[in-house]
């Protein structure tokens, strides 16, 4: 089965989100985050949401619609975890993953700080403390 066969895009609560077709157990490496390397002065220029830092001087632009990692959303209560490993970075699982279960890491605090604050967290985490 190929990478893209154990994987679906499916409509969340923030938009997109990659959900697993079949379990991934604890520990298992998931998915690589693709795309084209580029200078973070570059990221700087740019408008967009798809950048991941690998590094203070190079970023990964993860638009390109062939990289599904793009579609793994925040959590603050992650499935999974980014490991970055030299200029790649790699989606490893943190616990064991049910089938049909959406893929979450979490962005990290400049981002969650910068982007998703002032929004607010739609992460299931903080949905279920804001209904209590």
């Amino acid at each position: 089965m190929s990478k893209k066969g154990k994987f679906a895009v499916r409509r969340t609560v923030t938009g997109l989100g990659l959900f697993a077709l079949e379990p991934i157990p604890v520990g298992r490496r998931i998915i690589e985050y693709t795309g084209p390397l580029i200078s973070n002065e570059e990221v700087e220029k740019r408008r967009g949401k798809y950048f991941f830092g690998v590094n203070s001087r190079w970023s990964i632009d993860g638009s390109p619609r062939s990289n599904i990692a793009r579609y793994i959303n925040h959590s603050c209560s992650p499935n999974a975890e980014a490991i970055i490993s030299g200029r790649r970075v790699w989606i490893w699982s943190k616990r064991n993953i049910k089938a049909g279960e959406e893929i979450t890491y979490n962005y990290g605090k400049e981002y969650f700080e910068d982007i998703i604050r002032p929004i607010g967290c739609k992460c299931k985490k903080c949905a279920r403390t804001r209904t209590l």
